[in-house]
């Protein structure tokens, strides 16, 4: 059965990205219009308002994609923006293609969903992009900042000998293994203890990050495995990936932008029509009704 993404043919999206790869023998004049088909419906839903509810959630990051510019084929950085909204469901909420994550790129991102009517924003979930922290305080000021525990702990492993590695990971897991804030902090310090004298270097990073790999303690309880990493993103950079790995190298910005668009198109479309939510309602005005019990002392340490 032919699959359709906002009364576009599927289809047609896989015929426009062999006609940008391999000489298929589709006109020129059928290609652009496919292409002015797919932009209207890409246009139109990154430029659709926001402002209806609010998504106190917000998961951002970015995968790479190769595509010429000029004469030259650089890295591009298709960077997108997933929302949990106040009723518990997932949203696509915009999307961008550039050629760095500096804090420009993404303070002029940010703000631009901004402008589409993007409010209520409690946590905002990322990996520590170059420029992301600062854009995302300057651009969503008074919102908490959840560091992806599994970037996170890349970043660790990647400091230590490959032989450690395991040893070290399951230790600072144990972390986000406790019941409650009371005994996630405490396992954390007792964490910090354990690698002061084995593995200095990781300590020092796991002090440095605290606040950082630990702001989803102020949130429900029940939202914690979702909330502290981008993991729900994974699954949309992959089909990003794979379906672009069809071309290989783009044209041209525009044309990463134009699939890129459509694959995330179509995984908002599928959110939209499942039954069940990424959170229950009854757990999203736990948001709300607990606001003055989840302030975390700790975290707000200087």
């Amino acid at each position: 059965m032919e699959a359709y993404v906002h009364g576009v043919s599927t289809r047609k999206v896989d015929d426009l990205v062999k006609a940008l790869g391999a000489d298929t023998g589709i006109s020129k004049s059928e290609v652009s219009r496919i292409c002015a088909n797919l932009d209207e419906d890409v246009a139109a839903f990154r430029d659709r308002p926001l402002a209806d509810t609010t998504y106190p959630y917000v998961f951002l990051d970015a995968t790479y994609c190769k595509a010429r510019v000029g004469r030259r084929v650089v890295s591009q950085a298709v960077v997108v923006a997933i929302g949990v909204a106040a009723d518990g469901r997932r949203e696509v909420l915009g999307f961008e293609v550039g050629e760095t994550e500096s804090q420009p790129f993404w303070t002029s991102f940010l703000r631009s969903l901004k402008a589409r009517g993007l409010g209520g924003v409690k946590l905002v979930i990322s990996d520590a992009h170059t420029g992301l922290i600062s854009a995302i305080e300057t651009v969503f000021a008074g919102a908490s900042w959840q560091r992806c525990r599994v970037h996170f702990m890349r970043n660790v492993l990647s400091n230590v000998p490959k032989a450690s590695g395991p040893m070290v990971a399951s230790i600072i897991r144990t972390i986000f293994a406790q019941p409650d804030t009371e005994h996630v902090f405490a396992q954390f310090h007792e964490v910090v203890r354990m690698l002061t004298r084995s593995h200095p270097k990781i300590a020092n990073m796991l002090e440095d990050a605290k606040n950082d790999i630990l702001a989803f303690c102020g949130f429900p309880q029940q939202h914690w495995r979702q909330i502290w990493s981008t993991n729900p993103l994974e699954r949309v950079n992959k089909e990003i990936k794979r379906r672009t790995d069809v071309v290989g190298t783009f044209p041209n910005p525009a044309a990463l932008l134009r699939l890129a668009g459509h694959v995330l198109i179509e995984q908002h479309d599928e959110w939209d029509g499942a039954d069940r939510r990424y959170f229950s309602e009854h757990s999203m005005k736990l948001l709300t009704a607990n606001d003055e019990e989840v302030a975390i002392p700790e975290l707000n340490a200087a």
